[in-house]
């Protein structure tokens, strides 16, 4: 499970703001250099190619609310921001703040939440099946503890990517990171983050990073070893998270979006609700920046694939493409088996070696 997390840095406001300059970025595992309008603390970066749409990036791991919209929007409208042209804004409200605060046009995000101000009421909320799954991964030998990163850890991570190079039914990109690259991923957020990890004995089976927001927490990666699935720490973690959470004073954990515009059926989903996340409604706003920006909204060009394609169509193509990964991660094994089989039987061709009078 993984989310975009940005590079940490500091943003000067004062006589910088308004200012564009290059940010670096991680989307889908790999790190990019970006150009980002500079708002007082924030970074503005604009994805997309047929609808480009201008975010706040890392808005969803930010401690508070855009205070000042209007200062952003104005900056946008500018002609001189040729390197960030936009056709919308779009930001929204942490998940703690559900009443809308703006005239602007808005819609509604779809995020997993659990309150955490009481563990045992979330406990006590889980259906039998996952608290069983709690007591079984203490019954295997599974020790839950809060880490620091160090070099031994970004190590056993490299280890937790690799064991598998899909994940569900896509392709894990962190697969193959080297020590180096796993390090430069995991230091983002240093001041107010929760590395949780689960092992059995030395070996790591399973790690979850929380990023806390003030009265809100945010789960950035959840990470169980397909390898130790037996062992179920996966809910292990989640059950320290909430705990953790509880001691802190914290009201609300949540883990990306409950339902992803009309794809309303996965794995995930179904592994959250069995958690206790239920599905709150957070306010998304819309700014168009210009008449093309206006046109694009009002076709809902901006909800993108998932949030035009029907239901039907996206569970189509989301089981092909996992059926897709599976036969060629079939294939590649079947291949590695065979390579391996034919450098033994060559081995054993030149032994003796060949020349040899033996």
């Amino acid at each position: 499970m993984r989310f975009a997390m940005p590079h940490p840095e500091t943003l000067q406001g004062g006589e910088n703001a308004g200012t564009v300059r290059n940010i670096e970025i991680s989307v889908r595992g790999r790190w990019f250099s970006v150009p980002a309008l500079c708002v007082d603390d924030k970074a503005i970066i604009v994805k997309g190619k047929t609808v480009r749409i201008a975010v706040i990036e890392a808005e969803e791991w930010r401690e508070k609310d855009l205070e000042d919209p209007d200062r952003c929007i104005d900056f946008l409208r500018s002609r001189h921001l040729h390197r960030l042209k936009a056709d919308l804004f779009t930001f929204t409200q942490k998940p703690s703040n559900t009443l809308p605060r703006h005239a602007y046009h808005l819609e509604w995000d779809s995020i997993a939440a659990v309150k955490t101000s009481s563990f045992e009421t979330w406990w006590k909320s889980l259906p039998q099946e996952t608290r069983k799954n709690v007591r079984r991964a203490q019954k295997r030998g599974v020790e839950v503890v809060t880490q620091e990163l160090d070099e031994q850890l970004c190590a056993q991570l490299v280890e937790l990517n690799n064991d598998s190079p899909v994940r569900q039914g896509k392709l894990y990109t962190h697969y193959g990171k080297n020590l180096d690259e796993v390090k430069r991923d995991q230091e983002s957020f240093a001041d107010r983050r929760e590395l949780i990890c689960a092992y059995v004995g030395a070996e790591l089976i399973g790690f979850l990073k929380m990023v806390y927001r003030g009265d809100v927490a945010s789960i950035l990666h959840l990470l169980p070893k397909a390898s130790h699935h037996d062992k179920k720490p996966a809910n292990a973690l989640i059950a320290k998270a909430v705990e953790i959470c509880e001691k802190k004073g914290i009201s609300l954990l949540t883990f990306g979006k409950f339902n992803y515009g009309n794809k309303r059926e996965s794995s995930l989903k179904e592994f959250k609700t069995r958690c206790g996340f239920e599905e709150i409604m957070v306010p998304r706003y819309y700014v168009p920046l210009s008449t093309r920006g206006a046109i694009l909204m009002k076709a809902g060009l901006h909800r993108g694939a998932v949030g035009v394609l029907p239901q039907n169509v996206i569970t189509l193509l989301t089981k092909l493409r996992a059926r897709w990964y599976s036969v060629t991660e079939s294939i590649s094994r079947r291949s590695s088996m065979v390579e391996q089989s034919n450098r033994n039987r060559q081995t054993e061709c030149s032994n003796p070696p060949a020349g040899s009078n033996t």
